[in-house]
């Protein structure tokens, strides 16, 4: 029962923060409702504050592994689902964008978080790299600004909700699940240093200072 009420307390307290971030997005790009995309991209929050539920569960005793693995594949299949919703309907946006990159970030911290107590606690450095990004941000805002869309920077992106899902299924050798998050880790790096140089090689282009509070999605998630 303890297990139980820890994660309808974490379900519901992630699922608050939702919606709170999300009135203030849409009034901060002048939202008016939700879009096609956006609401499969809602749905998949909801999903994601799921899965935080079912980790929450798992650290208090629950068994929840098979459910948090299947919520969390769910989550991650619909990734490709509102992309293609906002493209086929022509919804897609600035607001739309940054909410999906919010849910993936936020999707891969959780998934982080519950992996770390395997695997150790160096994997949460996945789930920490959009939110040290904004801190960085606040240091220098250059590393604010937009660049241009990279596929290798997405699928980067989407390889770290899928390497962490493979590795809380705890089906693999604890050495192979290693070697994959690392192989994540190293990739994320990489696409991270491309964005930094090209940044600070740009930064001085235009002038602009002015912080973007959604940086492109390949550092974030």
């Amino acid at each position: 029962m303890r297990a139980v009420q820890s994660g309808l307390l974490v379900g519901a307290l992630c699922a608050l923060c939702t919606v709170l971030l999300v009135r203030r997005g849409m009034g901060r790009h002048r939202v008016v409702g939700l879009g096609p995309a956006d609401r499969v991209t809602l749905v998949r929050a909801v999903l994601s504050c799921g899965v935080a539920a079912l980790a929450a569960a798992g650290f208090a005793g629950a068994a929840a592994r098979p459910a948090l693995v299947t919520v969390a594949a769910v989550a991650l299949a619909l990734d490709w689902v509102d992309g293609r919703v906002a493209r086929r309907t022509g919804t897609a946006s600035a607001f739309g964008a940054a909410f999906d990159m919010e849910v993936d970030a936020f999707l891969v911290l959780v998934l982080s978080v519950d992996v770390a107590a395997t695997l150790g606690a160096w994997v949460l450095l996945a789930g920490a790299a959009r939110y040290l990004l904004l801190v960085a941000c606040w240091w220098q805002p250059w590393l604010g600004r937009a660049m241009p869309t990279r596929y290798w920077a997405k699928v980067v992106a989407a390889g770290q909700g899928v390497v962490l899902t493979v590795a809380a299924a705890d089906l693999l050798p604890g050495s192979v699940a290693t070697g994959g998050v690392t192989a994540a880790l190293g990739a994320l790096a990489i696409s991270f240093g491309h964005q930094v140089w090209w940044l600070r090689s740009h930064r001085a282009v235009d002038g602009v200072t002015e912080v973007d509070a959604h940086p492109v999605p390949a550092v974030a998630a």
